[in-house]
């Protein structure tokens, strides 16, 4: 294929996703759930037709190749439907080429091809995957696994010519006893928190608990194999003893002691797997996918105590960054291109228009805008207000890919002010109050506040704080005395380096707070008339949207 094809990387499972790429360039990737407002939200019939080619540039113009990956049976009942809906919806180029591959298979070209290594190993952990008898790779284990299986793990050796499958743990359907690791804490997940998605929360209050409480083993761990012991199981299943509801919760010692047991049972085994991948592959590289690949307590483990020297855990490692697997698979197997992308920013949804901008700051008659053209003026306009102890909504630019908010779409406050976190999860975010917030720092500082042994440009790791700066930032600090980190280095965002070093300049400390710019049960902000919706419901102070900044006339109560 001659010149840079256009290609269409498809996500059909939970966390629905689309990637465009013009060669090995990218034009955008996107969640579903951006557009819909819903959360985790699955792929369908009509995504095309009713979603993403109204909203979404480029979709009107010939697709050169179309990638698409499933993980259940129920999508691939419906293979009909959506061919329909993409010959009706799409302009697919004469002599388009078409692939389906295995859900496994997507993230593995999510995480290895864009990462900075020649070589790796890598390592796909989540719920479930495709069933082995959709697998479009081959393994030693898919020419005798009868039943109703699918994959539960996957782990490859791979470099720029090839990508090989060393094993895979699989499950059968048909059985009761769930297996794996991603299964293990979406079980564990389940027992504590009612609804789906909340894998994070589970991670939040594990430290506010003790692991020994409740005297369970750790989970049965032989080689790649991870298995679920029969007390855990049981235990899992008594949903009344363990479901947390609301702070002053009879429960909460119950709850935080079953998630304190699974966090640390889940990294134990996730140390160990990986040291067995480590001894299979002999690589000093490590590539991490699938949604167990978020768990930031785990990861920093993966960093310190294994045999790999380099990690990296891409922005969007759960099943949304198989849409940017599919087009990488595209680019690579069937259009024959090196790829040259690699993940060095996660700012990769569309741009938002300037007349979007205009069109809501002008809606807001209600609002106090103030223009300010330069970025400088600007910044150092919002560290001011920031200082004052205003609460700030962020919108600027291209909207994060991940499900982590890196500045673009985020809300920021004063580190230094012990009761901002408690004040954000009650009134802006209205949440739990034992969940933290993340720092973002400036990355030739972070080792005078952070124990890290790496950047961590996607908030990917919590690292420990040093205890002899830990009074200077309070309110990112978590009950076991670790941040989420976020660094930036001079060659990223600029305007967020901007205004850390306009915060330092006032403050001596190059740290700011940072959440997901989004309210309750809410998908993180996407278009400027939903970041002015929710900065004109919730508490916040202050709307910065580039070139303006945004203030209510009737002020906020002050955080306290």
């Amino acid at each position: 294929m001659k010149g840079a094809p256009l290609i269409l990387g498809v996500n059909r499972t939970q966390d629905a996703s689309v990637c465009l790429m013009r060669g090995a360039q990218l034009e955008w990737a996107i969640q579903k759930e951006r557009l819909t407002r819903q959360k985790h939200h699955w792929g369908r019939t009509g995504d095309f037709s009713a979603i993403y080619a109204p909203r979404l540039p480029g979709l009107d113009q010939p697709i050169d190749i179309l990638v698409e990956c499933y993980s259940s049976d129920a999508e691939l009942d419906n293979l009909a439907a959506y061919e329909r809906e993409l010959a009706s919806s799409l302009k697919l180029a004469p002599g388009c080429l078409r692939s389906h591959i295995s859900h496994h298979l997507a993230h593995v070209y999510s995480v290895f091809h864009p990462s900075p290594f020649e070589q790796a190993a890598v390592m796909v952990i989540d719920g479930q995957g495709s069933p082995v008898s959709a697998l479009t790779e081959h393994w030693r284990g898919a020419a005798w696994v009868p039943g109703n299986w699918c994959e539960v793990a996957s782990f490859y050796r791979a470099d720029r010519e090839r990508v090989i499958c060393i094993d895979k743990q699989v499950w059968n359907r048909d059985d009761e006893r769930l297996v794996g690791l991603g299964m293990f804490y979406f079980l564990l997940t389940q027992a504590i928190f009612p609804g789906h998605g909340n894998e994070g929360k589970v991670m939040g209050l594990a430290p506010h608990g003790d692991p020994n409480a409740l005297r369970l083993p750790p989970l049965q761990v032989e080689g790649w194999q991870v298995t679920i012991p029969a007390q855990w199981r049981a235990i899992m299943r008594e949903r009344g003893r363990f479901r947390y509801s609301g702070k002053g919760d009879p429960h909460f010692a119950a709850s935080a002691a079953l998630a304190a047991a699974g966090q640390r049972a889940f990294e134990d085994a996730l140390v160990s797997v990986a040291q067995w991948l480590h001894k299979e592959t002999g690589s000093d590289n490590l590539c991490f996918a699938g949604g167990t690949a978020l768990n930031c307590s785990a990861n920093e483990r993966l960093l310190r105590e294994t045999a790999f020297k380099r990690v990296f855990i891409p922005p969007a490692p759960s099943d949304a960054g198989t849409a940017l697997g599919c087009a990488l698979y595209g680019l690579t197997q069937l259009a024959g291109q090196a790829c040259t992308y690699r993940w060095q920013s996660d700012y990769l949804g569309p741009q938002p228009a300037r007349a979007a901008i205009d069109a809501a700051v002008g809606d807001a008659s209600d609002m106090l805008v103030e223009p300010i053209d330069h970025q400088d003026d600007l910044c150092g306009r919002l560290a001011d207000l920031i200082c004052e102890g205003k609460v700030v909504g962020l919108f600027h630019g291209r909207s994060e890919f991940g499900p982590r908010a890196l500045g673009h779409r985020s809300i920021l406050a004063d580190p230094r002010l012990a009761h901002m976190r408690d004040w954000i999860n009650d009134k802006v975010k209205l949440r739990e109050w034992f969940r933290p917030l993340a720092p973002v720092v400036r990355l030739e500082h972070a080792d005078q506040y952070f124990d890290i042994p790496t950047p961590s440009p996607f908030m990917q790791y919590a690292a420990p704080v040093l205890l002899d700066a830990a009074s200077a930032v309070p309110a990112i600090i978590h009950v076991d005395i670790t941040a989420r980190l976020q660094t930036v280095g001079p060659a990223d965002d600029p305007m967020l380096n901007c205004l850390l070093r306009a915060f330092q300049q006032r403050t001596g400390v190059p740290v700011l707070l940072n959440t997901s710019f989004n309210g309750k049960d809410e998908p993180i902000v996407e278009t400027p008339a939903e970041a002015m919706e929710t900065f004109r419901n919730t508490p916040m102070h202050v709307l910065a949207m580039p070139p303006y900044i945004v203030r209510k006339r009737r002020q906020p109560e002050a955080p306290a």
